[in-house]
C-alpha cells in the first residue's frame, strides 16, 4: 500500500506520541516511517546504558558539530538516537517542563494556545506520575515518572551546600518556578527506561491501520503546485538497499524527525532559504528563510571536583567485583547504580539579581568522565554541570549536499555574545560558592577542572569554552511563529504549504529552561489535536 492519509517522517519521542494518537481513530491509515532501526539492544532498557549507547552507531546517528569558535575551535559530538524511540531511547530519561515564563513567552509572541495555563493540562494528560494525580500531576497516561531508586551520600550533601548557600531544598521540579534543589523524577518503570517507544508506540502497533518501516530514509517531502499553492503530497523514500519510491499522503505529511533531521528534510525538498537551494541544485518550492535557522541548544559546563571520605560510581564502574555487585542488584531488585540516569540532582538558580526566573541549572552526577564514551576517571569525583537555560546565541542547521544520508552542518554557535559569556563565567563562580560550603567539607572536594588556577573572568571564560559540551536539548530549527523567521503557525503548519506540518522540538521559537524531552511530548500531543480536529472538518479525502 503506497497511499496513506497521515506520513509521519520520524519515529522519535514526537513521532511515537503522533503515530499513536492519529492511528486512534481505525479510519485513518498511518504511515510511521523511521530511518533508524527497532529499538531492541538491551542497554537501552538499562538506564545507565546511556554510557554504550551514545557515542555507539547502532543507536546513534554519531553527528559532530562544525569547529566552533565559541568552544576554542572544537569540534563535539551531536548525539541523536538512532531508532525507534529517537533519543528518548538514549536520553537522560529527565522528566523536566520547562518553567510557566517559557511558555507564556511563546504565546506572547503570538502564539496562541501555548502558554502554561493551556499546556499544563497537555502534560498532565500524557503523565503516570508514581504518586498519583494532584494539581500539577497526571495519571493513568503513557508516559511514566518516578522517583529515582539508588542514593548517594554525596549528593545529599551537595543538596545541604546548595541550601546553605540561598538555593531552597524543594519536592520536586515541573510546577512552573523551577527555583531550588531537588532530586530529578525520571521517565522509567521499576527501574528500566521508559521511552516514547515503549510508551506510546508498543501499545498500538497491533492496530491493523498503523505501519511502521524501519530503516527507511526520508528523501524529501514530495511539494505540488496547484491553484491554491503548494501542497504536500508524500514523500520520497528508499528502505534499505531499495531504490527510492513516492508514498502518497492524502491528508497531511507531518515531520517529526527532530531539530537536525527536520529542517535538513524540508531544505532537501526545496522549502527553504533560495541561495541554499540554488547552492545544492534544488529546486525552490517554497521561499522560508528561517528553516534551520534559530538553533538553540544548552551548553553545559562539566566542572570535575575530586572527594574523599564517600563513595561514588567510578571505582564501581572500575573493579570487576563493583560491576559484578552491581548487575547483581539490578538483576535481583531493580536498584542501584544500573538505574541510574545521567545525572540525579538538580538545582535551579539566577544567575544574577537581574534575572526574574531561573535561567541556571545544574546536573550533578556522583562520577566523573572526560566525556560520553571515555572511561571513568580511577578516583573518586563527582560532576556538577552548570548550563545557561536561556542563551541568546543562535546557530543553525544546514543541508550540505543533495544527499539526503549526509549529515547536515550543524553549528550550534555557542558563546557567541556577550550575554552567554557572562553567564558562562557567573555558572563557575556559582559553582565554585556551592563546593566551599560547609557542607561539602567533609568530603575535602578539589576542584579538578578547571582548577583553581583559572581565577579571573577571562580565564574562567577561556575554561568555559575547554569544559562546555552539549547537554543534547537542540530545538528551534523550524520555529513557530509569524514573524519573518518562522516557519511553521501556531497550529503547526508549514507556511505556504498545504497539508505540511512540523511536530516536534524544532518548533520551540525559545528554547524551555529545562530538559526538553517532556516539552517534545506536550509538543506532539498538541499537534496531534489539531491535525484530528482539521480531520473532522473534512471527513471524506479521497
Amino acid at each position: 500500500m503506497d497511499d496513506y492519509d497521515y506520513i509521519i517522517v520520524g519515529a522519535g519521542t514526537a513521532g511515537c506520541v503522533l503515530a499513536n494518537r492519529l492511528s486512534a481513530d481505525p479510519r485513518h491509515q498511518v504511515l510511521l516511517i523511521e530511518s533508524g532501526g527497532k529499538d531492541d539492544y538491551f542497554w537501552i532498557d538499562i538506564p545507565v546504558g546511556y554510557l554504550y549507547t551514545i557515542n555507539n552507531p547502532r543507536t546513534d546517528w554519531c553527528f559532530k558539530t562544525q569547529p566552533e569558535p565559541g568552544l576554542n575551535n572544537r569540534e563535539i559530538g551531536y548525539a541523536r538516537g538512532r531508532g525507534l524511540g529517537g533519543s528518548s531511547s538514549i536520553n537522560a530519561m529527565i522528566y523536566m517542563r520547562g518553567q510557566s515564563s517559557d511558555f507564556d513567552q511563546w504565546a506572547a509572541l503570538g502564539n496562541s494556545g501555548w502558554s502554561w495555563d493551556e499546556v499544563l493540562p497537555i502534560f498532565k494528560a500524557s503523565e503516570d506520575y508514581q504518586h498519583g494525580a494532584d494539581a500539577f500531576h497526571g495519571e493513568n497516561g503513557e508516559l511514566r515518572v518516578e522517583e529515582r531508586r539508588v542514593n548517594w551520600e554525596i549528593l545529599d550533601a551537595w543538596q545541604n551546600a546548595a541550601e546553605e548557600i540561598g538555593i531552597p531544598r524543594i519536592k520536586e521540579f515541573n510546577r512552573g518556578n523551577n527555583f531550588g534543589c531537588a532530586y530529578f523524577q525520571m521517565n522509567q518503570r521499576k527501574g528500566v527506561r521508559w521511552s516514547a517507544s515503549k510508551g506510546f508506540l508498543r501499545p498500538v502497533l497491533h492496530r491493523q491501520n498503523l505501519t511502521v518501516m524501519t530503516e527507511s530514509h526520508v528523501h524529501k517531502v514530495n511539494i505540488d503546485q496547484t491553484s491554491d499553492g503548494s501542497k504536500a503530497s508524500g514523500v520520497g523514500v528508499s528502505q534499505k538497499a531499495d531504490a527510492p519510491r513516492l508514498i502518497r499522503a492524502r491528508r497531511e505529511v507531518v515531520l517529526a524527525a527532530g531539530a537536525v533531521a527536520s529542517p535538513q528534510i524540508l531544505q532537501l525538498s526545496g522549502i527553504g532559504a533560495p541561495e541554499l537551494a540554488q547552492q545544492l541544485g534544488i529546486e525552490q518550492k517554497q521561499d522560508l528563510s528561517g528553516v534551520g535557522q534559530n538553533l538553540q541548544d544548552h551548553l553545559q559546563i562539566r566542572t570535575i571536583y575530586k572527594v574523599k571520605n564517600t563513595t561514588t560510581l567510578n571505582p564501581k564502574v572500575n573493579s570487576l567485583l563493583g560491576k559484578a555487585a552491581m548487575g547483581l542488584e539490578y538483576l535481583l531488585f531493580k536498584t542501584g547504580p544500573l538505574t541510574m540516569p545521567p545525572s540525579q540532582l538538580g538545582a535551579f538558580a539566577m544567575s544574577d539579581d537581574q534575572q526574574t526566573s531561573p535561567n541556571i541549572e545544574w546536573h550533578v552526577q556522583p562520577l566523573s568522565l572526560d566525556q560520553f564514551g571515555s572511561p571513568l576517571h580511577p578516583f573518586d569525583a563527582i560532576t556538577p554541570s552548570v548550563c545557561n537555560l536561556r542563551p541568546a546565541s543562535r546557530g543553525s542547521i544546514t543541508a550540505q549536499s543533495k544527499d539526503p544520508k549526509a549529515a547536515p552542518l550543524i553549528r550550534p554557535n555557542y558563546l557567541s555574545c556577550p550575554e552567554d559569556e557572562a553567564v558562562a563565567v557567573a555558572g563557575l563562580r556559582y559553582t565554585r560558592r556551592i563546593m566551599q560550603a560547609k557542607a561539602l567539607e567533609p568530603f575535602r572536594p578539589e576542584e579538578w577542572k578547571p582548577g583553581l588556577d583559572f581565577h579571573s573572568d577571562a580565564e574562567l571564560l577561556d575554561a568555559a569554552r575547554d569544559l562546555g559540551t552539549t547537554i543534547f536539548h537542540p530545538v528551534g530549527t523550524c520555529k513557530m511563529g509569524s514573524d519573518s523567521e518562522s516557519v511553521v503557525n501556531p497550529r503547526l503548519e508549514v507556511h505556504g504549504c498545504q497539508g505540511l506540518r512540523v511536530i516536534d522540538a524544532s518548533i520551540m521559537p525559545l528554547i524551555t529552561s529545562g530538559n526538553t524531552n517532556a516539552p517534545t511530548v506536550m509538543i506532539a500531543e498538541q499537534g496531534a489535536a489539531f491535525i484530528l480536529a482539521d480531520a473532522k472538518k473534512t471527513p471524506n479525502v479521497t
